[in-house]
């Protein structure tokens, strides 16, 4: 099993945004940062799940535990509804990757468990100025 910690982050709302992902099996880790242009904080939470599951995906990975600071996130994967339509398309997006994997599990931690996946979200931003 692989765990994968996501994150996304923008500077003001919406603002300049980046995803961060954190990639952890066994003795492995990866670290990923991406600048994602103007978009809204929750925009990025999506964006950063979405690479990250094409990620995983393209190394073959088949279980994956997907961890997020975003409740907003989480139970939409959960529930698989969103209230606002901009999310919508996202989170079809994430459900036909999850798809991929024999198994794909999604937990809601708190901010302080996800400080690698924080600190590379805002890197991303750095590097999008």
């Amino acid at each position: 099993m692989i765990e994968v910690y996501t994150d996304g982050a923008s500077k003001g709302n919406p603002g300049l945004a980046g995803a961060g992902i954190f990639l952890k099996k066994a003795s492995h880790l990866e670290r990923i940062s991406v600048p994602l242009g103007i978009m809204t904080n929750h925009e990025a939470e999506f964006h950063a799940c979405i690479i990250a599951l094409k990620r995983v995906s393209d190394q073959g990975e088949t279980i994956v535990s997907i961890r997020s600071d975003s409740k907003l996130l989480v139970d939409a994967v959960e529930k698989n509804y969103v209230k606002q339509t901009v999310y919508k398309q996202l989170l079809e997006e994430i459900v036909e990757l999850v798809q991929a994997f024999d198994y794909c599990f999604f937990k809601w931690i708190p901010s302080k468990e996800n400080k690698e996946a924080d600190q590379l979200a805002r890197k991303a931003i750095r590097e999008n100025s």
